[in-house]
């Protein structure tokens, strides 16, 4: 306990001492301002005991420059101080501790002033009555500066304020008298005042003459068209006499862009009116004007107002550029002539009167008059034969002839100069055509160019190149050189077309994304808009997850789809398309899509097979019907066409079962019917029936015997039936019919051959019963429905005797 109070004590004893120290310690003055460039001294008090030292800026200053008068007392003198803002420490020797600081601050002097005599508007006549003052002050931003402009003269020799501006510029407006007038024709100076919360500046006291510093009234501008040029005048609105008023008259073209300006200088009397003619402008080209005066040793007037003003042709400076354009013969062997020709500007408004004349040369007789006709500003078309003519033009203006030129359009088989082998480049819209030179010595050719077919421009060259510049941009060019000699002109060679400038490829679209789980088909399509487009050497595809870097595959021009493999299944992915010509680049726009989880192509080929398999079952199930409805539905065959057996009385003299008459089959189950061989018998018997008694557990096998067909029954008799049913008869013998059951059919197959004796079954034994053993001879056949209930209808036939 006591340790911890007898250090607080110490520690507030030593925090009390050094409080009244450093009460004790300070820097005067405190944050001074003071003019920039000035000196300024600051003293250090303090009661410490010890040398102390200066810091400006966290910097140590030179001890030289600090003086200690005494204990207590360190003066530092800072001379030509020039620092926008400065932090002043006095520091102890023997500790560092700060002893006191301060903050120093500058200020400059309003500078550079500058005034001019002035008016409220340019409209006004007569002396100034504005004076506007400028002048440069350095100073911190923050502080908020009120300026005062303060005047004197000779007449005047007390400054007087006269114009306040919280800126660097005042504007003094004033009622001129008399007296102010001849006092402002002298001279007078001006000085400008500085004044803050902190500091107050004069400027230096500026001079200034008032002739010196009037600016004159803008002049009123006028320009007039007169035969071989333009006349320019203008009337300077001061009042000022007797001095000398320097003007400039700048004038040049007025087209767009930059264009060459001229200026003309004049002095005159500031009372006089201006005068100018200028003769040297083109013909039916738009000038602009617009002048400035000033007076001696004054500053330039504002310029007047632009005029505008378009020249007149001046037929002496036109010179016509006359050439033609010949098409093929038709079929009646005439060619048209298109004339065209250059040298008067289509903005000309003047009476111009275009008159052409066509001058056949085969014969060409002196001082006939050929026809003459009237033909537009620029072209004129005509027809001539295959004969050589020459093209007169005639240029008039108000009813005098002006201009005459002419060209030579050769004969279809004329033998001239003819140039070969002709040569274009392109680069960047300019086209270099060179060609080889005819055989023949020539003077020069034109060189004649057409992108449309309508518009033509040519030019001249006495050498096999040249250069055309100002071309319409990706357009195809059409050239023809044809060789000038003689003051003939040969015959035109065209070049293949050329585009003044190659574009970039066509604009590309992704018109179909096929995506798989590992692969995606991407097809796309290029439109080109431009005839002059660039054409495509290779596309390349970017492609890429999303967050991922950007794949690309390339392709040539021949292909426009492309497979892209190894994905990532069930991602989305981002594809574009970019054309690459040997000029530039087109791209498409993104396009998204994304895998499948699945491969897609595999659940189409199971779906395929499925449905395949499907039908091939439905349509295996549909024949086995139908062939089971044709074997269910199959007929009985007709009993008349089966052969008829009659019992063999051999082999079966007794019957093992009673056999109820015929009218009765549906008493017993053992009733049966057992057809037995023909051969064995001529006459067998027939059981008409048996004693009614059971049957019994035995049983009895026979065969039965071979039959013969029976060609028909009901047309034939008995005696014929019974001949048909011998074997030797007939040579034909039949088998029974058997049932897939192995039962007795009622049928019997009819057949060429002899069938070998079938075994059937043995039948129950009945009771005895007693036998017809003379019983009369039958014949039987079976019926249709014999099958319904599973039993067996007989039938008596009537029996021949």
């Amino acid at each position: 306990m006591y340790p911890f109070l007898v250090t607080f004590i110490l520690v507030l004893v030593v925090s009390t001492c050094k409080g009244q120290r450093e009460r004790d310690s300070d820097v005067s003055p405190k944050d001074p301002y003071i003019e920039a460039g000035s000196s300024i001294k600051i003293v250090c008090h303090t009661r410490v005991h010890g040398r102390i030292y200066w810091k400006l800026n966290n910097k140590v200053i030179d001890e030289s420059l600090s003086d200690t008068i005494n204990t207590t007392h360190t003066v530092l003198t800072l001379r030509n101080f020039t620092e926008h803002s400065a932090a002043l420490q006095c520091h102890s020797k023997t500790t560092g501790e700060i002893l006191g600081g301060t903050i120093i601050k500058t200020y400059t002097k309003p500078s550079n002033i500058s005034c001019i005599l002035d008016y409220d508007t340019q409209e006004a006549i007569g002396v100034p009555d504005v004076l506007i003052c400028n002048w440069d002050h350095w100073i911190n931003p923050s502080k908020e500066i009120n300026y005062t402009v303060l005047s004197a003269s000779s007449y005047h020799p007390s400054q007087k304020e006269i114009c306040s501006s919280r800126g660097t510029t005042c504007t003094c407006r004033y009622k001129m008298k008399s007296d102010e007038i001849i006092r402002l024709l002298g001279s007078f100076n001006v000085t400008v005042r500085a004044k803050s919360a902190d500091f107050e500046a004069y400027s230096e006291t500026q001079e200034f003459t008032s002739s010196h510093i009037w600016k004159v009234v803008r002049p009123k501008l006028d320009v007039t068209t007169c035969p071989g040029g333009l006349m320019v005048n203008w009337t300077q609105m001061d009042s000022v006499t007797g001095v000398p008023c320097h003007c400039q008259v700048r004038y040049s073209k007025a087209i767009n862009g930059k264009t060459p300006e001229w200026v003309i200088n004049k002095t005159l009397d500031c009372e006089e009116k201006g005068k100018i003619i200028i003769d040297k402008v083109e013909s039916c080209t738009t000038y602009k004007f617009s002048v400035r005066c000033a007076i001696d040793e004054a500053p330039w007037s504002d310029w007047s107002l632009e005029k505008k003003v378009l020249t007149k042709l001046n037929m002496t400076d036109v010179k016509l550029h006359l050439w033609r354009k010949i098409a093929e013969p038709d079929k009646n062997g005439f060619r048209k002539v298109h004339a065209m020709w250059t040298g008067i500007p289509s903005t000309c408004r003047d009476r111009l009167i275009y008159m052409m004349k066509l001058i056949p040369l085969k014969h060409n007789i002196p001082g006939l008059n050929y026809t003459e006709f009237t033909c537009g500003r620029s072209t004129c078309d005509v027809d001539v034969n295959q004969d050589a003519h020459r093209i007169l033009l005639k240029v008039s203006q108000n009813d005098t002839l002006s201009v005459v030129d002419s060209v030579y359009v050769p004969a279809a088989e004329e033998s001239l100069p003819q140039v070969t082998d002709i040569q274009t480049s392109t680069l960047e819209g300019v086209i270099q055509v060179t060609w080889k030179a005819p055989a023949q010595p020539v003077s020069g050719y034109m060189i004649d160019y057409t992108h449309e077919g309508n518009q033509y421009y040519w030019k001249e060259s006495k050498y096999t190149n040249v250069t055309l510049k100002d071309l319409a941009d990706k357009k195809p060019y059409n050239i023809t050189v044809t060789p000038l000699s003689d003051g003939k002109a040969g015959h035109g060679t065209q070049a293949l077309q050329v585009c003044s400038r190659v574009g970039d490829p066509g604009n590309v679209t992704i018109n179909n994304v096929q995506a798989y789980d590992k692969s995606a088909f991407v097809s796309w399509d290029v439109k080109t808009q431009e005839v002059c487009s660039g054409v495509v050497v290779r596309y390349t595809v970017f492609y890429s997850a999303q967050k991922g870097p950007y794949l690309n595959a390339t392709v040539d021009s021949t292909r426009q789809f492309i497979s892209l493999k190894d994905l990532t299944p069930d991602t989305q992915y981002h594809v574009y398309v970019q054309a690459t010509a040997l000029t530039s680049t087109t791209q498409s726009s993104e396009r998204l899509f994304t895998t499948k989880r699945f491969d897609p192509r595999l659940v189409t080929a199971l779906l395929v097979c499925g449905s395949i398999t499907m039908v091939l079952v439905l349509c295996l199930g549909l024949c086995c019907a139908i062939q089971w409805k044709k074997f269910k539905e199959k007929p009985v065959p007709n009993p008349g066409l089966s052969s008829v057996a009659v019992w063999s009385s051999e082999n079966h003299q007794e019957r093992t079962c009673s056999v109820q008459p015929f009218n009765t089959p549906h008493e017993s189950h053992c009733d049966r019917v057992y057809p037995e061989e023909l051969g064995r018998t001529s006459t067998p018997p027939l059981v008409t029936g048996c004693t009614s008694y059971p049957c019994r557990d035995q049983m009895e096998e026979y065969t039965v015997p071979d039959v013969v067909p029976v060609p028909d029954l009901k047309n034939k008799d008995l005696d014929d039936s019974e001949e048909t049913l011998h074997p030797s008869s007939s040579g034909e013998s039949t088998a029974l019919l058997l049932s897939e059951n192995n039962q007795f059919s009622p049928y019997r197959s009819q057949s060429s051959q002899e069938a070998p004796a079938q075994r059937i079954s043995k039948q129950s034994k009945c009771s005895a019963g007693k036998q017809q053993e003379n019983t009369t001879l039958a014949t039987i056949y079976v019926t249709l429905d014999m099958f319904d209930n599973g039993k067996v209808q007989l039938r008596e036939m009537e029996t021949k005797p």
